[in-house]
């Protein structure tokens, strides 16, 4: 496994805590997880590139999918092994020197995950699903749609230091993400979308939800909405120049 960067190092510490010390932070992705794995069928191998609090691995299992998880925090991953029996299919390491063998994959998901990413890290990691493909695997997952980073910008209160607090380095949109797969798959496909986990609301959070899914049906789109995203490694070869 590679040493960390610096970066890599910092959302270490954040997902470390978050998978760990707060599961709870991760039930408002539940719907999003959700529509992901309903695309996957029982006869796919899939590797979800960061488990956050293993929602998806559970899933996936329910699903009767042979499913593979990747991530830096060893606890979380030796979360997965003991609590889902997932044993050598959850290993500890990096998107940019995935610990897997060339062309081994159905399916690779990475759902909020590219946006914590350096753009030189994101295309080695693109590269890197594109070799565990199989010759007509995909790549499925999300990023957040035209997030402004600079409303996220926290303070901290003890050295000063100014981060995103979720620790987002990139932001997208429809136009930017086409061009960054097609540089690594084809028959790329992304529609902009909300995603609502109502049992995480109370109810004004719900009637907000209410009003959100019916914008975004009429094709009003807003602030907290996903980019979902698949691609196909159809041609031989590395990836395309």
């Amino acid at each position: 496994m590679p040493n960390p960067d610096p970066v890599d190092a910092e959302q270490d510490l954040i997902w470390d805590y978050f998978q760990n010390e707060a599961p709870e932070s991760f039930e408002g992705s539940r719907a999003r997880l959700r529509h992901l794995a309903q695309k996957l069928n029982r006869s796919q191998v899939v590797l979800n590139i960061g488990c956050g609090s293993g929602i998806f691995e559970k899933l996936a299992l329910a699903q009767g999918v042979e499913i593979y998880s990747l991530d830096p925090s060893e606890r979380s991953i030796q979360h997965l092994r003991e609590a889902l029996g997932l044993g050598d299919r959850a290993r500890v390491g990096y998107i940019q020197a995935l610990p897997f063998s060339d062309s081994h994959f159905d399916v690779a998901v990475i759902t909020e995950v590219l946006e914590h990413l350096s753009p030189s890290v994101m295309v080695a990691g693109l590269a890197e699903i594109r070799r565990v493909l199989k010759h007509g695997g995909r790549i499925l997952g999300t990023v957040p749609s035209r997030e402004n980073l600079k409303e996220q910008v926290v303070v901290c209160p003890g050295c000063g230091k100014r981060f995103h607090k979720w620790g987002h380095e990139q932001s997208f949109d429809a136009e930017r993400m086409q061009r960054i797969l097609a540089e690594h798959f084809d028959a790329v496909r992304i529609v902009e979308r909300a995603f609502i986990s109502w049992a995480a609301l109370n109810w004004k959070g719900k009637s907000a939800a209410v009003l959100k899914l019916m914008l975004w049906k009429l094709g009003v789109h807003g602030s907290n909405e996903n980019l979902v995203f698949e691609g196909v490694k159809s041609d031989q070869g590395s990836a395309r120049k």
